[in-house]
């Protein structure tokens, strides 16, 4: 379990001084509903950063499988497709109730202090707490 803390707190420092430096450089927070939300209604100049800042989320990703594949550990979803695709439709209407998604509010808002973020992290936390009771204890799935 060791390599799994460190990997933890190295994933997570580089999570900070990324977000660190957005915020410091440009003046953004490094919200990941509001740099794809601002692709889809980008006002001149906004576009590159925010592409440039999804190729980094999707290059990281592919190197990781490149070079540690073992890190990734498959799981079955234990609901139909249909759930995951009506869970996803929720998680996005849920960013543009709370103004904001957990990256948003969790990594940025939390780090400036935000009250309004502490509130919205605390609303994740009870929903995926409850949604993960609803599933495993509720729900007729079949393991």
């Amino acid at each position: 379990m060791p390599h799994a803390f460190v990997n933890a707190l190295v994933g997570g420092a580089l999570i900070g001084l990324s977000a660190s430096i957005l915020l410091v450089l440009d003046g953004r927070v490094a919200g990941i509903s509001s740099v794809v939300g601002g692709l889809v209604r980008a006002r001149q100049g906004e576009t590159a950063w925010r592409l440039v800042f999804l190729a980094g989320l999707l290059v990281g990703g592919a190197a990781l499988v490149a070079f540690r594949p073992q890190a990734l550990v498959s799981h079955a979803a234990p609901l139909p497709a249909v759930w995951l695709a009506v869970a996803g439709l929720l998680v996005g209407f849920g960013t543009q109730l709370g103004s904001g998604c957990t990256s948003g509010h969790g990594v940025c808002g939390l780090a400036r202090l935000s009250k309004r973020s502490a509130a919205a992290v605390l609303a994740f936390m009870v929903a995926a707490g409850l949604t993960t009771f609803f599933i495993r204890h509720v729900l007729p799935v079949s393991s």
